[in-house]
């Protein structure tokens, strides 16, 4: 059983930037799993923003190209989601997923809200 820990949420205005940060109980990419980062508006599907692969392949949605970075320290378990130049659009709740040993597991989610 693996535990997310997410943080780093909260009210930012347009423009600004936040960073995310989600720490795993247990060795992830040491496993070659995978960790990365979804986003949930109310009566909306659970989306990928970006994903991490052990081997440091990425993942972005096209919607946050060019603006989110996702990273990860392998020592501490931990994955990191830098977000600028946010938008209004990208307020949502957050929620950090991983994937290992064929199993997966979800964070409980962080709020990000971006004032116009």
């Amino acid at each position: 059983q693996v535990q997310l820990v997410e943080s780093g949420g909260g009210l930012v205005q347009a423009g600004g930037s936040l960073r995310l940060s989600c720490a795993a109980s247990g060795s992830i990419f040491g496993y070659n799993g995978v960790m990365g980062w979804y986003r949930q508006g109310p009566g909306n599907e659970r989306d990928l923003v970006a994903r991490l692969r052990s081997d440091g392949t990425t993942k972005y949605a096209d919607s946050v190209k060019g603006r989110f970075i996702i990273s990860g320290d392998n020592a501490k378990n931990t994955v990191y989601l830098q977000m600028n130049s946010l938008k209004a659009e990208d307020t949502d709740v957050y929620y950090c997923y991983a994937y290992v040993l064929n199993y997966g597991y979800w964070g409980q989610g962080t709020q990000v809200t971006v004032s116009s």
